[in-house]
């Protein structure tokens, strides 16, 4: 399956369908969900990253239990607007991902969401090190998605 933009993702989605947003890293994926009307993300986990096919079943059980019709997949461009490595392995993984669960994914600029994340987890969540670790990946997904939602509705 190709990848799509945003708007045509949309288009593609059932009556009250969500979206899921993927933030995939080295070691783990951070997840979040939209609400059915598109207009809100909200973190909803982390997978430990693993085969393709390890993590297709389990983003597709999330899907399936959420209702969500696509995907959208952080894409690590450079600081300049480039495709470097790191975003030209998050475009072959959402392809991938795609292929095997079925769902459309479009792919969405991510540059600085991680370190948005952590400024807002110190500054208003104020956790710990410790817990901002466990939870900064979900966080990052749902500024993905967020961003990904608010400019194409």
């Amino acid at each position: 399956m190709p990848l799509f933009n945003m708007s045509e993702l949309r288009a593609r989605l059932g009556r009250r369908q969500r979206l899921i947003g993927l933030d995939p890293g080295r070691k783990t994926v951070g997840v979040a969900l939209s609400d059915v009307e598109l207009r809100l993300a909200s973190p909803y986990g982390t997978l430990a990253r693993g085969k393709l096919a390890d993590n297709a079943a389990s983003i597709l059980a999330i899907a399936r239990r959420e209702d969500a019709g696509g995907l959208v997949v952080g894409l690590p461009l450079t600081m300049d607007g480039a495709v470097g490595p790191a975003a030209q392995a998050a475009r072959d993984w959402a392809l991938a991902l795609s292929a095997a669960t079925g769902l459309p994914a479009a792919l969405w600029d991510e540059r600085l969401t991680t370190e948005a994340a952590e400024r807002f987890l110190i500054g208003q969540a104020d956790l710990s090190r410790r817990r901002r670790a466990q939870v900064i990946d979900r966080v990052a997904a749902a500024a993905i998605l967020q961003a990904a939602l608010d400019a194409s509705g």
